[in-house]
């Protein structure tokens, strides 16, 4: 019979081998770092029927980055990357902030979701474009999604004449900065594709055949999946989350600028990727574990601007913690660095005593 001692000990091991342990400590260090710089950082006031704080400020801030995220994820699952998001932003809120823009009633809703439609079919055509690449005409990833990664950049800013486009729509500023029952409704919008999403991938056989393409892609194949059409559809599912993206940031600011819109949001995506466990490799993937990721990213952000770390070098500390984290959720360096001396490899189980007139064994040849 095992101890209370050893039964503790178990459940403490079984709990910090599970996937999202490190990355939820990590947030929960990062979020405890602010409170001697801020010392209401956790409290969240209502004012003008609003919830506003801290906390609720980073799940808004970082909306835009959980949506890249989750669309992130399934692509990697497959074995892929898609580079071309943050490109995808851009070009989103260029093609909708224009076509507003344009409108002599910017409040009109039919303007404002015919402008929506056209973004977002304008983002899941890229991500055909990157899809078909990659499955059908047989291009690493990388290389096929740094093509609109490069010149998307370069279409959002022909579409918007190289300027900021700014306007004045209510019902759009509602999708990135307005409110719905107390909280923004972005957080809304978020926790309805993030719920799809799950649905989609661990209440169907959706997301098994993506794990299967990742794992291998030929075997699947071969076994009858249609590899190629699982990876089309990943990555078309990545960039219309990258276009509801571009339409939160481009609400949020009343404005589109294509060359700044979701810049490097890309890198900050993979990183939330790997943060919340999904390796790079393919196969296996979390989709909660890509939220906390991206909720780990955010608050690190927020955290840069709290304690005052110098402009300039904030990009390098977001860089040490991040190295942290992956280091962290290492088997082998948690092995190296907390393992005790000796535990290196389980001691044989010893031989059980055989008594010296005991019968010998038969012994059956292979």
């Amino acid at each position: 019979m095992s101890t209370p001692s050893a039964a503790t000990a178990s459940r403490w091991r079984a709990l910090t081998h599970h996937h999202l342990f490190w990355p939820v400590a990590v947030l929960v260090a990062l979020l405890l770092i602010n409170v001697p710089f801020t010392p209401d950082f956790f409290a969240i006031k209502m004012t003008d029927g609003h919830l506003y704080g801290s906390l609720v400020s980073i799940v808004l801030f970082g909306s835009p980055l959980i949506l890249v995220a989750v669309g992130m994820t399934l692509v990697i699952a497959t074995g892929g990357i898609d580079l071309s998001v943050g490109a995808v932003v851009a070009i989103t809120g260029a093609l909708t902030c224009s076509y507003i823009s344009d409108q002599a009633d910017q409040n009109a809703l039919s303007a404002v979701f015919l402008a929506m439609g056209i973004g977002l079919v304008a983002a899941v055509l890229c991500g055909l474009w990157n899809g078909f690449l990659v499955a059908r005409m047989g291009i690493q990833p990388i290389i096929a999604t740094l093509i609109i990664m490069v010149a998307g950049r370069g279409v959002a800013q022909l579409i918007t004449d190289g300027q900021i486009i700014t306007i004045n729509s209510e019902p759009y500023k509602l999708i990135g900065g307005g409110y719905w029952l107390t909280l923004p409704f972005s957080i809304f919008v978020v926790a309805a594709v993030v719920a799809v999403t799950v649905a989609l991938t661990r209440k169907t056989a959706l997301g098994l055949l993506v794990e299967s393409v990742g794992g291998n892609a030929e075997a699947s194949r071969l076994v009858g999946i249609r590899s190629r059409r699982i990876k089309i559809m990943v990555y078309m599912f990545c960039a219309l989350c990258a276009g509801i993206a571009g339409l939160m940031i481009s609400s949020n600011t009343s404005a589109a600028d294509g060359n700044n819109a979701g810049l490097w949001i890309e890198l900050d995506a993979i990183l939330a990727v790997v943060i919340g466990g999904t390796s790079l490799l393919g196969g296996r993937f979390s989709i909660g574990g890509t939220v906390i990721g991206a909720l780990v990213i955010q608050t690190l952000t927020t955290t840069i601007y709290t304690i005052g770390v110098p402009t300039q070098t904030n990009l390098v500390f977001k860089a040490a913690v991040v190295i942290v984290v992956c280091l962290l959720q290492s088997p082998k360096f948690r092995a190296k660095v907390f393992g005790a001396k000796g535990r290196g490899k389980p001691a044989a189980p010893a031989q059980p005593a055989t008594p010296a007139d005991a019968a010998p064994k038969m012994e059956v040849s292979r």
